[in-house]
């Protein structure tokens, strides 16, 4: 062990002669002092590292670190809440500099046309607050470094691409103030995303996972390749342009102005496609590529299949073969590398749970307590319980755990028992619902009876959609008439009487449950929240425009619009319409899935961010200041030569808004992109405003975000849907309790847990720790 760890390190070996019985020295280790003497301060360093030992555990983190006094408080101070808090923020902010810093994001518009010129913080400022996030990040790397001991640092590829990612960005940051911060490429800003990924171990996970799963991904993406250079080969043999295109060119508007016959009803179509798609291999490429994603489809084929029918099967045979086979073989093949992605990612965590848990038994069996003719190691119940009052931990396991040691009737635990104990961290996170009210009055056990039960839920259900209904059925009425002809009478009754309703419902129902089993259901929360915001708005309208009555339009008196007042309250009632899904099994299966799958997916979701940050900073380099507005043109469906625009491009569809002049503008450029649709226009826009190579840009964007990480999160989806589904259809439903999963939990079924050796073995090839078995 190198130097700094100092003697202190040792102590959490067990006293000599029980190390040598156990076959638990190292040979050639040396006789340290510190071990020996087994004073109460030892004690007190065996019960701080069973508990940093705890909360790796239940933290899923690696306990490759050091164990001395000063490391452990050091240790424990890094992962405190404050200081992960500090580090997130810093995070947080250093990407939020993009929003405001030059080129800021900080005006109304994107639209290049209206846009005002952007307040940019004057140099300095945004540097100051990027060198304290250095700064932080500087501590955060020599703290992790430390802790883990330099032997580790050095195996370690993250941290030695952190600290190379910091000097980077230092020297970065040093050339921009020495040129008052008038540099227009920031390399420092690229590199930005990288603090988020390496701050979190899941996202680590998902792009390792990524890298193995990259070979069987560029296979397909060679076929598509493949696919897409033969039929572009095939497209310009096919729709060659015509050695009469000249001379038909000239004939059609000679015939045209002569006889009166439009040109375009001549046998002219093939160069059309020609010269609209097939002009030369770029724009062949082009075109195929974006019929690949069915963006331009069927405009690519219309003026070929105009001429005959037949053409139709080329562009048919292409679409087939690229977007429906080889592009949904891509996704077969992400799912097939991910399916099995998740299970090894909670096996690794459950790993490192028990082994969290063995290396706090193996420290906590060192204590003075333990006796010394033993001939299996021992933790003590007292031990155990001194140190659940110093681990940080969830109340309901530290109870549990607690209570069953209380139950205990031995005061020594096994390795089984220590172990056991901690399985309580496994199990399912248990809502119990606070009980019902005990009412003596016999007429009051009917009234709890009747208004507790189901089916007076779903009458409030049928209640809900008939007022959905009748909302409906007067905007249907009203949606033609002027605002001074429409009667907001009866909108208003309507709305009044469906709200007494709720207000009764709620209120019954709190006599049926009593308030606190009322608010332990969220769907009563979520229900009493919306009638109580409706009664305020009810009241306030009643307050301001009295009752409603026939001929009631009051939303022309006062300065309040009534009009916008009574559509809030409708679209509360719609909203509020979401109670039924607690009721339909299904529906609630589907919608609590989803949700969970929102919270326990977002590693992919960093991951994304990281992309979106990367490319949008880079599109900014590349396209900043490119597109530029044309003035006042008139927007019709005609050619560029007579001073008009073409139909169909980024000028006619005043695409203005999609540009990379900022980040904010640059970010939403990049999600179009990213959903296909048109992503065509911004291909020929860019290309035509800046260079034919910005095509590459867009090409490679396109198929990182839509291709591959769009792909990626369908496979997950359907593999965490799937064992959700399934654990859910097969469980009993228990009307008091509430199970609240984690994706650890999805799995715990089918986990292997490691065995005896295997833990050992981890705990011998610890660099820290002198435990040998």
């Amino acid at each position: 062990m190198e130097a700094g760890a100092g003697a202190e390190a040792e102590p959490l070996l067990p006293p000599q002669s029980w190390r040598t019985r156990r076959g638990l020295w190292r040979t050639g280790g040396g006789a340290r002092s510190a071990a020996e003497d087994g004073t109460g301060t030892d004690n007190d360093l065996y019960i701080n590292q069973a508990v940093v030992f705890i909360e790796d555990a239940i933290q899923y983190r690696s306990i490759n670190h050091r164990v001395d006094s000063k490391s452990l408080w050091l240790y424990r101070w890094y992962y405190s809440r404050t200081c992960q808090w500090i580090l997130s923020l810093t995070i947080t902010i250093i990407l939020a500099l993009a929003f405001i810093e030059k080129p800021s994001s900080l005006t109304v518009t994107s639209d290049v046309r209206y846009r005002l010129p952007a307040w940019n913080p004057p140099c300095g400022l945004t540097e100051s607050i990027e060198l304290l996030c250095f700064l932080v990040f500087v501590v955060d790397v020599s703290v992790k470094s430390y802790l883990i001991g330099w032997e580790e640092f050095w195996k370690n590829k993250w941290l030695m691409a952190y600290i190379l990612t910091l000097i980077v960005s230092l020297t970065d940051w040093v050339v921009s103030l020495s040129f008052l911060c008038a540099e227009d490429v920031r390399i420092r800003r690229i590199l930005r995303p990288f603090f988020l990924l390496q701050n979190s171990s899941m996202m680590k996970k998902t792009l390792k996972s990524i890298n193995s799963t990259l070979p069987e991904m560029a296979s397909v993406v060679l076929l598509l390749a493949v696919h897409l250079s033969l039929f572009t080969m095939f497209a310009m043999l096919l729709f060659a342009r015509t050695k009469l295109f000249a001379k038909f060119s000239f004939f059609c508007v000679f015939l045209s102005s002569d006889t009166g016959i439009p040109g375009h009803s001549l046998d002219g179509q093939q160069d059309k496609e020609w010269v609209g798609y097939f002009r030369n291999l770029p724009e062949s490429l082009t075109s195929l590529l974006v019929l690949l994603t069915t963006a331009n489809n069927p405009d690519v084929m219309i003026p070929a299949y105009s001429k005959n029918r037949a053409y139709s099967i080329f562009f048919i045979l292409f679409t087939v073969l690229g977007n429906l086979f080889l592009m949904n073989l891509l996704t077969a093949i992400i799912y097939n590398q991910f399916r099995g992605y998740l299970l090894k990612s909670v096996q690794s965590s459950l790993f490192r749970r028990r082994l969290g848990i063995r290396a706090a038994f193996e420290v906590l069996s060192s204590l003075k307590e333990t006796p010394a003719n033993a001939q299996q190691s021992y933790v003590s119940v007292g031990a155990l319980l001194q140190v659940l009052q110093k681990v940080e931990m969830d109340c309901r396991c530290k109870q549990a755990i607690t209570r069953s040691l209380k139950m205990c009737s031995c005061d020594q635990l096994s390795a089984t028992q220590f172990q056991k104990l901690f399985e309580e961290l496994d199990k399912d996170a248990i809502k119990q619902h606070p009980p019902s009210p005990e009412y003596q009055s016999n007429f009051m056990q009917k009234m709890q009876f009747a208004f507790g039960h189901a089916y007076f839920g779903y009458l409030g259900n049928v209640v809900a959609l008939a007022n959905i209904i009748s909302i409906c059925v007067v905007l249907v009425m009203d949606a033609d008439k002027q605002p001074s002809e429409r009667d907001d009478f009866f909108l208003g009754a309507i709305n009044c009487f469906f709200i007494l309703y709720y207000l009764l419902e709620m209120l019954l129902k709190i006599l049926a449950l009593g308030l606190k089993r009322y608010l332990s259901y969220p769907s009563n929360r979520f229900d009493g929240l919306l009638t109580v915001i409706l009664l305020v708005l009810e009241i306030a309208t009643f307050a301001v425009y009295g009752f409603p009555h026939p001929g009631w339009r009051p939303e022309f008196m006062g300065l309040l619009s009534l009009w916008d007042m009574v559509r809030l309250v409708n679209m509360l009632i719609v909203f509020r319409f979401l109670r039924i899904i607690p009721n339909m099994k299904f529906m609630a299966l589907v919608v609590t899935t989803l949700l969970d799958l929102v919270k326990n997916l977002r590693a992919f979701a960093g991951i994304l961010v990281v992309v979106f940050y990367a490319f949008a900073i880079t599109g900014i380099m590349l396209f900043k200041g490119a597109v530029v507005p044309l003035g006042n043109i008139s927007a019709v469906n005609t050619t560029y030569d007579n001073g008009t625009l073409q139909c169909g491009t980024y000028e006619q569809l005043e695409y203005w808004p999609n540009n990379f002049d900022d980040f904010a503008a640059a970010v939403v450029t990049l999600w179009d992109v990213m959903v296909v649709n048109n992503w065509q226009v911004f291909l020929e826009a860019f290309s035509r405003y800046s260079s034919p190579w910005a095509k590459i840009y867009f090409v490679v964007w396109w198929l990182i975000s839509s291709v591959i990480w769009v792909n990626l999160f369908v496979a997950l989806l359907l593999e965490n849907f799937i064992h959700k589904w399934d654990r859910r259809c097969h469980r009993e439903p228990l009307s008091d309790i509430e199970y609240q999963r984690t994706v650890e939990l999805m799995f715990r079924d089918v986990l292997e847990e490691p065995t005896e050796e295997e833990l050992m073995e981890k705990l011998h090839q610890h660099p820290h720790l002198q435990l040998c078995r």
